[in-house]
């Protein structure tokens, strides 16, 4: 079961987190921070469908990661759960086109390795 849910939250995490850059692409640099600038951004961000996906993969992510502290460890549900790195790093490439240099790879590489190791 705690597989299960750990899967729940490594896509949901790295759905979140990939919608979110393809939200905030689309909705551009936020370089103003007065108060009244902030609301209005704010809406815009809301009315974003990516954004708002973005939101509810997060949601999703944060009640699963509650489910899976009650059926695993802590010391195993946090590491374990560093596998959205792994898959982000894979969408940012494939998905939003982003250049991923040899460093990331090999870091992706290394956490993917430490999620290997937690397994066993």
């Amino acid at each position: 079961m705690k597989w299960l849910i750990l899967a729940i939250v490594i896509l949901s995490t790295t759905f979140g987190d990939v919608l979110q850059a393809l939200g905030m692409r689309r909705h551009g640099e936020i370089d103003d921070f007065r108060p009244d600038s902030l609301g209005r951004q704010a809406l815009q961000a809301i009315r974003n469908p990516a954004i708002g996906g973005a939101v509810f993969a997060m949601t999703v992510a944060f009640f699963s990661f509650m489910a899976l502290l009650s059926v695993a460890d802590v010391s195993f549900a946090s590491p374990a759960t560093a596998g959205s790195y792994v898959l982000d790093t894979i969408l940012a490439r494939t998905l939003l086109k982003e250049h991923i240099d040899t460093r990331r790879w090999a870091g992706a590489a290394l956490v993917a390795f430490g999620i290997f190791l937690l397994s066993r």
